[in-house]
């Protein structure tokens, strides 16, 4: 039997591999990759809890985040194109340099 503390257990599972992927960050798509991850995990944690209290309010606030992925990948992968085209490279060291 799947209780609630096993989808908690894995909602925080996967935002803490989320958690280590944003920290180390090298790569800007997989800054973005890692940034997903924690929403999801958010996502799957509001859901869990909002089945165990029979209440859709979790489930409501899942499907708000799932909008505003959707919305910061688009945004992102949009700004991601443009600096790979300028620059050659999507290395975040890269973007620590400023030139004039």
């Amino acid at each position: 039997m799947i209780t609630l503390t096993h989808y908690l257990v894995l909602s925080a599972i996967l935002f803490v591999i989320g958690l280590v992927g944003v920290i180390r960050r090298k790569n800007l798509l997989l800054l973005f990759f890692s940034t997903e991850i924690m929403l999801n995990a958010a996502n799957i944690g509001f859901a869990a809890v909002s089945k165990f209290y029979g209440d859709l309010t979790g489930q409501m606030f899942a499907f708000f985040i799932i909008a505003v992925a959707a919305s910061e990948v688009a945004v992102g992968l949009g700004l991601l194109v443009l600096w790979y085209k300028k620059n050659g490279t999507i290395d975040l060291d890269s973007m620590q340099e400023m030139k004039g």
